[in-house]
């Protein structure tokens, strides 16, 4: 991982723990789920587990005590920043493999050799 004295904002810690609530639904486990997503923010897993308990801890009570509807609205605002950060990770994995597609062909290497 990069410079670990790095300071991420609150909105980074709060958007990354949503992304590891929804992906854990994908896995067998959170940390499997944490595990995929951490090398994606250059974050370290264990920072990020952290990251995700105290976002659940600091939300529990704040959605319970909404009524339905507020509920949902806020689920869905949620579930549209993460659909968006997805959409940014996909494209941004998407740039840099063929990037690294460009750099293998000009620099002589192919399937035959």
């Amino acid at each position: 991982m990069s410079n670990k004295s790095k300071r991420f904002p609150p909105e980074f810690r709060d958007r990354a723990a949503r992304m590891v609530l929804e992906e854990e639904k994908n896995h067998p486990s959170r940390w499997s789920a944490v595990m995929m997503i951490a090398p994606k923010l250059d974050i370290h897993p264990d920072m990020l587990s952290k990251w995700t308990r105290l976002h659940e801890r600091a939300n529990a009570s704040a959605v319970s005590d909404l009524p339905d509807r507020e509920k949902i609205r806020q689920l869905e605002r949620e579930n549209r920043e993460l659909r968006q950060t997805n959409e940014i990770l996909h494209k941004a994995s998407t740039y840099f493999a063929e990037g690294e597609l460009d750099r293998h062909a000009s620099s002589g290497h192919n399937a035959l050799h």
